[in-house]
């Protein structure tokens, strides 16, 4: 059975009772711990589990590269056996930001070789806005068996990115707001800036005024225009490695399966004084090799 990447909280609400979904609510706010839990336990999709974006998805802080490493297999199995993901079964992910926090499970389980994943269309407010069943507290599903196969192929260090950012064939994109591209603010990192070459892309864009995914065709466009149509391999990078897998997500329902995640992001180069940064709005192709 093919798994789409996107579903309608329509679908979702006919299949709440089918023992092979996992609903995971990936409500997390980024200077606001604790925040996303607290909204969980007062509301949910019925059924859902809550997974925290720093505990259950990433390793400590810099034991690894940046702020949210990807976790080791054992810790992922056991975070995901928790939440009772077995072979079979189909996770459907969402937050209340457009999937942009949700994306890092999408992204997580198929680095860890699980391929029955999907994205809520719209979130926790498409869920609300059809009038849809919650429920509060926590839940425990039954705990599964998760076997990782981590593909470290598709995931890159700052080494390999120093490399491929001096290569015309390679579009590295930064998905950080633009004000954090150019440097006017940084409100977590060493330095401000960008990596020099990367061409901004907010994955914020991604999606419509309502949270919604734009359409492939959208999408396509977008990512044409940025050079994506031209690029042999596709690196993305964000603050700390977690939406920029909301923007491969976005790549890959527009057709492009050439990405890269830079897992350590800005939070991983900029702490490295001898990696070069530029600052300033650049145009297409940018300063790349400088």
């Amino acid at each position: 059975m093919t798994i789409e990447s996107l579903v309608s909280p329509a679908w979702l609400a006919e299949r709440l009772n089918n023992p092979n979904i996992r609903v995971a609510d990936l409500r997390w706010h980024l200077l606001e711990q604790g925040r996303g839990r607290a909204e969980y336990l007062e509301a949910h999709i019925p059924g859902a589990v809550y997974l925290d974006i720093d505990t259950d998805l990433a390793a400590p802080p810099f034991h690894g590269p940046g702020r949210h490493p990807i976790p080791s297999s054992e810790a992922f199995a056991a975070v995901a056996s928790r939440a009772g993901i077995g072979p079979t079964t189909h996770v459907v992910a969402y937050d209340s930001v457009g999937g942009a926090y949700a994306a890092r499970l999408w992204w997580l389980l198929r680095y860890f070789g699980h391929e029955r994943v999907s994205l809520l269309d719209g979130g926790w407010p498409a869920w609300i806005t059809a009038g849809l069943p919650v429920e509060s507290g926590e839940v425990w599903p039954p705990p599964a068996v998760f076997t990782p196969r981590p593909n470290r192929s598709i995931v890159v260090d700052a080494d390999a990115v120093e490399t491929l950012r001096q290569d015309p064939r390679v579009l590295i994109l930064d998905v950080r707001a633009a004000e954090r591209y150019q440097g006017i603010v940084e409100p977590l990192d060493p330095r401000a800036g960008h990596i020099p070459g990367a061409i901004s892309a907010p994955y914020a864009d991604n999606v419509d005024t309502d949270g919604r995914m734009l359409s492939a065709e959208a999408l396509q466009a977008r990512y044409a225009a940025l050079g994506a149509d031209r690029a042999e391999t596709i690196v993305c990078y964000c603050g700390s490695g977690v939406t920029a897998a909301h923007t491969i997500f976005a790549l890959e329902r527009a057709g492009w399966k050439n990405t890269l995640l830079y897992e350590g992001s800005w939070s991983d180069w900029s702490r490295d004084r001898s990696r070069p940064v530029a600052t300033g709005p650049e145009p297409a192709g940018g300063d790349r090799g400088t």
